[in-house]
């Protein structure tokens, strides 16, 4: 159901709100009653894309080019480009809908990305793919969820999540390449799960939500009092450079991530 130009989703004692004029983000998500993701035109949950995370001074190197993107978290470019465009609806229903958006600049290469939305009484399903539409170009995708670390019924969210490694962290929050063990929290970093991604959130007494993926890369970010945030994505931060996925006119970027959740109380 569409009002205004924000789109509703309920199943049973769930319910959803996509803002597809402030980047298809997902505004709200109500499990009986109770809301799961941080309040304000910043935050609920965004999509990543083309790119996850930061990019090295914002300089994306492709086919011996350098581009320059904005640097909007300095001295980086970070979180893509489609946080900060209006989609288009392609449909909607009582339980889905399916968006679009073109890339164009400050992108280089042209493309178009197509974002589903699905939920269910315990469920969300969430897919995303970019398209080449002429040349190639490396990509990435993901999802940028901003859970409430309090739902005001006791304890703060508590994480568990088995990675095999952790990317280094410098000093200028980019993976210096090396892969070293877990370390213990708070984190802004990332996280390499060659399964795919598998984080649980526990808020005792209230909801557990499973976040799970075929990708095989997550973010944790857990440095602001008010939220955490669990991203699953394609590829490491700055991985545009360093581990290019490249998407092609016959070979789309696809990604898809699940939420399942039940009550504690």
């Amino acid at each position: 159901m569409t009002t205004d130009t924000k789109i509703s989703l309920s199943a049973g004692d769930a319910g959803l709100t996509i803002d597809p004029e402030n980047g298809c983000r997902v505004t709200s998500l109500r499990l009986w009653d109770t809301e799961l993701l941080r309040q304000g035109a910043k935050f609920g949950m965004f999509p990543m894309v083309p790119w996850c995370g930061r990019i090295a001074l914002g300089q994306l190197r492709s086919g011996g080019e350098r581009y320059q993107m904005p640097i909007n978290s300095a001295p980086h470019a970070i979180h893509g480009t489609g946080r900060n465009t209006a989609w288009t609806v392609v449909r909607s229903d009582k339980r889905s809908a399916a968006l679009t958006y073109d890339l164009v600049e400050p992108w280089p290469f042209p493309g178009r990305v197509t974002q589903t939305i699905e939920l269910d009484e315990n469920s969300l399903t969430l897919t995303m793919g970019v398209e080449a539409t002429a040349d190639s170009f490396p990509a990435q995708a993901g999802w940028h969820p901003w859970f409430q670390r309090n739902l005001a019924r006791g304890k703060d969210v508590e994480l568990a999540f088995e990675p095999a490694w952790q990317e280094e962290r410098g000093a200028d929050y980019l993976p210096t390449g090396r892969r070293i063990t877990p370390l213990p929290g708070p984190w802004d970093d990332c996280f390499g799960m060659p399964d795919g991604v598998d984080v649980t959130l526990t808020w005792p007494g209230a909801v557990e939500l499973r976040i799970t993926s075929r990708a095989e890369w997550a973010v944790i970010y857990d440095e602001q009092a008010e939220a955490v945030c669990v991203e699953a994505q394609s590829g490491p931060p700055n991985g545009l450079n360093t581990l290019p996925r490249l998407v092609t006119p016959t070979d789309p970027l696809e990604i898809s991530a699940t939420w399942t959740w039940q009550p504690l109380a």
